[in-house]
């Protein structure tokens, strides 16, 4: 009998819809910009920004939120959160703050922006563009929402756009095309202009918030009610509009998961002794909804009660109840051992169903051995009580005070608590979320209102937040059925893994530190790195900064392989760096064609290195049919996204007009202070030397001294050449010859070519003082670095010197090797293949770019 009675309990919880889920990966990007330098504040953004943020967050997203942020701030958090979107199932960008068109193209403006000069909008604001291109290379589905329809509250109304100076748009934003898979929403129509209203948020972001907790709707339901809300707040004056191209369906508050109790329970039952308590377990929601449960079979062979009176067939009792429930089974039932069964129904608020089944037993609670049955039940009901408490008591002390390190930017990292019960009737309801960061479960995203079941404990799991370290805690509240609960917390403390320290490559939007030149990875890198390998072999970027760390010490092959095997798991800057061997030939035949595909791959996956190569490639038509138009735009985003070198580039571009763009020395000043601001010493180098020439800005001496200094300590190779002859002129300076021929000799161990051969001048200028086998050497290094040809004079000066010269100098600069090389060739062929021994044996920089 008790078999069958298990067999139909199956057919039963059959005919319910199984759910499958899975934790997907939501990450959403706040941003609102209220107190504005250069222009009048605006009152509601800060608060749109928290309000909608806090609704992301109880919708279970990983949340960046960011108030105020100038245009470097916007940068490095955006790079933070696009490598937190990297393979995300939805990317979303909330902005609320002031934005216009120019051209068709929409900018939002961060704090600092200015927008006094004809080139300030390229280097001080935002395209809208820029951030829909770099969403759709990372997620599947993309969501940018923009309560930025406001005038242009600036005075200029012209600026540069590529090639062009384009007149600004007075009003609104612009209509934007979306790709596959996304949806734009904008405050207004466009053209239009949004309302800041008379409330602490405005009308838009505060009939979002509201409409974006309705549970299981559809995003395109939701921007449907919050436009009618908008339309009614505003008397028709503002219109949200959007645009989709969404194929899939993207529901922003879930709640889907069905409550959580054990499907089949057994329980002895004495009949004959009045109602006897069930102790069926308190259903537990795990999205925080209240619970309703309804008897769908009831048992036969007695009756349900609660709280003294009858439950019927289909009645609805309240979830926190169903402990109490009991049943009364009357005399002379169960003088032969009987089997029963109930079935009963809990529904949430979000439409989640689940079955319990309770299989009992019904047994004759008369006479002494009925007596004996019942004591011996209530002595077992009395354990599990006791022993509840116990679990509760012993599941706080699991957790009460822990300190957990979780390393940043490998994938949710399982928190290993080994929770002592899995008692089915405890669970832990989340009574402090961490303020960033995810927790979830293998089948679930958790937020702020969730609760998980006791086995479930082991299997929690937290993803911190990529760019914060502070440490995070997390409060439980662990609870079973209606008996006492318990307090306990934990913390949680990010960590960078020390290969991201050794290793870690500035501008990898794949990335989680700032990252290191190639000349500051220590030699240390190579065995922390290997240690990252071999413990996340599935994480991409830690067999890249490997590569990274073998090629700065030396080990060409080993790095190559290692950075072949970052690029063949999807690690888009490893893709890049296979473009940079093919380009300088490192370890391989130099091939600039080759180079230019692996550039273009991680150029069309948005990484700011691929953009600027092969932006550079096609403007200038290296190893490529020139298209200046596509290479001009992909060197504008690569810095927009805070490339330096793209910067420089583009300066150079601006500095002398190129390939039909117009000359505009004032722009390229506006790339080179970009550049500056973000500590760049090539930038720094390349400023100072239009101070000192009065390019593009008023002429300033002392301002290009500072620059060069600065630029020279942070290790830039053309700077201590540039501060050299400043001293060996006397401009903005005292003459100072001395110093102008130690900074060229120092420029030359750095490389810098045309340092090398102005010092090798110095000596010869003078005269019969002169030490030609100075001259020589530093004519040979002159040639030895020309791999431009840019100093043709060098190897022509050098042949006009004589053999004795010449000798002396090859043997001062063989004596200076550690391993011997050919003597072929003439003398001066050796003197120069010499001189680049020397200097490549000195272990130089190796750039980035």
């Amino acid at each position: 009998m008790l078999r069958c009675c298990a067999f139909l309990a199956a057919l039963i919880l059959m005919g319910f819809t199984a759910f499958e889920a899975h934790a997907d990966r939501r990450v959403a990007f706040v941003i609102g910009n209220s107190e504005y330098r250069d222009i009048p504040a605006l009152k509601n953004p800060d608060k749109d920004a928290e309000d909608v943020s806090n609704t992301f967050r109880l919708a279970g997203f990983d949340v960046f939120v960011a108030k105020d942020l100038t245009k470097l701030q916007f940068e490095e958090q955006f790079r933070n959160y696009l490598a937190a979107a990297d393979g995300a199932d939805l990317a979303v960008v909330y902005y609320s703050g002031h934005g216009f068109q120019i051209g068709g193209e929409n900018f939002l403006i961060p704090v600092d922006a200015s927008l006094k000069a004809a080139a300030d909008i390229e280097v001080q604001a935002i395209k809208l563009d820029d951030v829909l291109g770099q969403l759709r290379s990372k997620s599947k589905i993309q969501v940018i929402i923009l309560d930025a329809c406001r005038n242009n509250p600036f005075p200029r109304k012209d600026y540069w756009l590529r090639d062009q100076l384009i007149a600004a748009g007075g009003a609104g934003l612009a209509q934007v095309k979306s790709s596959l898979n996304t949806l734009i929403a904008f405050a207004t129509e466009p053209g239009a202009v949004a309302y800041d209203g008379t409330g602490d948020l405005s009308p838009f972001s505060s009939a979002f918030s509201r409409r974006a907790l309705a549970p299981n709707q559809e995003i395109r339901t939701v921007m449907a009610a919050v436009r009618r809300d908008v339309v009614k707040a505003t008397d028709g004056k503002q219109v949200p509009w959007e645009n989709s191209s969404l194929i899939d369906e993207v529901v922003l508050m879930r709640r889907a998961s069905r409550p959580a109790l054990p499907p089949v329970l057994e329980k002895v039952v004495p009949s004959g002794v009045g109602p006897v308590a069930l102790d069926l377990p308190e259903p537990v929601d795990v999205d925080g909804g209240a619970i309703t449960v309804s008897i769908e079979r009831p048992p036969a062979l007695g009756r349900l009660m609660l709280d003294g009176k009858p439950v019927a067939t289909g009645q609805l009792i309240a979830g926190k109840d169903l402990p109490r429930l009991e049943m009364d089974v009357p005399k002379g039932s169960g003088a032969q051992e009987e089997v029963d069964m109930l079935a009963y129904a809990t529904r949430d608020n979000w439409g989640g169903e689940s079955q319990g089944i309770l299989v009992f037993r019904v047994k004759n609670g008369e006479g002494a051995e009925g007596q004996q049955l019942v004591a011996s039940l209530e002595a077992e009901q009395k354990q599990a009580v006791l022993e509840r408490g116990i679990h509760i008591a012993g599941a706080a002390e699991a957790i009460e005070n822990r300190d957990i390190a979780v390393p940043v930017g490998v994938g949710p990292v399982p928190l290993k608590i080994d929770f002592p019960t899995k008692d089915p009737a405890v669970s832990l309801k989340l009574a402090s979320y961490p303020a960033t960061g995810t927790l979830s479960l293998p089948d679930r995203t958790l937020s702020p209102d969730s609760s998980l079941m006791a086995d479930e404990v082991d299997y929690l799991r937290y993803e911190p937040q990529i760019g914060e370290a502070k440490p995070l805690i997390v409060g439980v509240e662990i609870r079973a059925d209606n008996a006492t609960s318990k307090q306990a917390t934990m913390k949680l403390s990010p960590s960078v893994e020390p290969c991201d320290r050794e290793a870690g490559e500035p501008l990898d939007l794949q990335g989680v530190v700032p990252g290191l030149l190639p000349n500051e990875i220590s030699s240390n890198a190579v065995d922390v790195c290997r240690a990252a390998v071999k413990a996340y072999p599935d994480v991409a970027r830690f067999r890249y900064e490997l590569g990274r760390a073998l090629l700065a010490v030396g080990k060409v092959e080993e790095a190559k392989k290692a950075i072949q095997e970052a690029a063949d798991k999807g690690h888009v800057r490893a893709v890049f760096e296979l473009g940079y061997l093919n380009a300088t030939g490192t370890g391989m035949p130099a091939n600039r064609k080759q180079a230019n595909t692996f550039y273009e791959a991680a150029s069309d996956k948005g990484d700011p290195y691929g953009m600027t190569s092969w932006g550079r490639a096609l403007f200038n038509g290296y190893g490529v049919e020139r298209d200046t138009g596509k290479g001009l735009d992909l060197l504008l985003k690569a810095a927009a996204m805070g490339h330096t070198y793209a910067m420089n580039d583009l300066a150079a571009i601006f500095t002398e007009g190129r390939n039909g763009v117009p000359a505009d020395p004032a722009r390229a000043v506006a790339f080179l202070k970009a550049g500056v601001e973000r500590q760049d010493m090539y930038s720094m180098n390349l400023l100072g030397r239009n101070y000192l020439a009065g390019t593009g800005i008023e002429k300033d001496p002392k301002q290009a001294q500072s620059l060069f200094q600065k630029s020279m300590d942070l290790g830039q190779p053309y700077a201590p050449g540039s501060l050299a002859r400043m001293y060996r002129d006397g401009v903005g300076v005292p003459q100072d010859l001395a110093e102008a021929q130690r900074l060229f000799e120092l420029a030359t161990d750095r490389g810098d070519q045309s340092a090398a051969y102005d010092r090798a001048a110095m000596e010869m200028q003078r005269g019969d003082k002169a030490d030609q086998a100075v001259a020589v050497r530093y004519l040979a290094f002159a040639a030895a670095l020309d791999l431009r040809n840019e100093i043709p004079d060098a190897k022509a000066t050098l042949a006009k010197f004589g053999a004795k010269a010449k000798t002396a100098a090859l043997k001062q600069l063989r004596g200076e090797l550690k391993s011997k090389i050919s003597a072929d060739g003439s003398l001066n062929d050796q003197l120069v293949k010499t001189a680049r021994a020397v200097w490549e044996q000195a272990n130089p920089r190796r750039d980035l770019f």
